[in-house]
């Protein structure tokens, strides 16, 4: 008897293709952004220990902020009333993966914000992005983790700096690809500079917005395939959250 979905999972094994964590590790210490509470993380603190007589094992507890380290938002993290984690099920976990690679740019321009003109350059090399999909975009500034000033792209004024989308490029996204979830390794959604322009974070608020999902502070783009990765997003069954920690997954063609 044949089990057709053995052999797909046994040929994503094969040596063809690579599963690449797109997830940062977290720590006690890890950044979080400047406005969480003090005291919001604790991690793994021990609540039931061994020697103890009820039941030899050992037992954590977890308290952490749910837009930490690589984390889902989900609508209502910036619409009041809009959608929370339990309107997304299991089917919002899997997507056919972009990775859009502005590394160049970003050398040369740390405010770099992506442009629509990236999104069809990326187009015109690996073909149309398909309906429904995850585009992350590649600046390796995951490099700077754990450094939370390094992430910020603190300066010596205190004004932070880093890379992001560009409103045009995530509206060309959303309204004429339909994608269904964007990703990206800083922060926050918006170019630093972009989000000074506007006096807020637009762009994540556009999005939101849009009833779409995001990913942030995503880790590891740069051992992607471009285009023909799938992307496996998840996170734990919790109702009610704005947002939560994700375990993302790449698993993408040897390139």
């Amino acid at each position: 008897m044949e089990h057709r979905l053995w052999n797909i999972l046994s040929e994503l094994q094969s040596d063809s293709y690579e599963w690449v964590d797109l997830s940062h590790p977290l720590y006690n210490d890890s950044p979080v952004w400047a406005g969480i509470p003090e005291g919001s993380v604790e991690l793994c603190k021990t609540v039931f220990d061994w020697g103890n007589p009820m039941l030899e094992c050992e037992i954590q507890t977890f308290k952490f902020p749910g837009q930490f380290g690589t984390h889902i938002d989900f609508p209502a993290h910036f619409v009041k009333g809009a959608a929370k984690s339990e309107a997304f099920g299991v089917r919002n976990m899997f997507y056919p993966l972009c990775v859009i690679d502005i590394t160049d740019k970003v050398r040369e321009d740390v405010h770099y914000a992506v442009t629509v003109g990236d999104i069809l350059a990326y187009e015109e090399k690996y073909g149309k992005i398909p309906a429904g999909s995850m585009v992350a975009l590649r600046t390796d500034w995951a490099k700077n983790w754990p450094d939370m000033n390094r992430l910020s792209g603190i300066a010596e004024d205190g004004s932070e700096n880093f890379p992001g989308w560009s409103m045009d490029a995530l509206k060309f996204l959303i309204e004429e690809r339909k994608i269904a979830v964007n990703g990206h390794e800083a922060l926050d959604t918006d170019a630093s500079a972009e989000a000074a322009k506007a006096g807020d974070l637009a762009c994540e608020r556009y999005v939101l917005a849009q009833g779409n999902l995001q990913v942030e502070v995503m880790n590891n783009l740069d051992r992607v395939a471009p285009a023909g990765a799938i992307a496996v997003i998840a996170w734990a069954h919790i109702e009610g959250a704005t947002g939560l920690p994700v375990r993302v997954i790449a698993i993408t063609p040897k390139q």
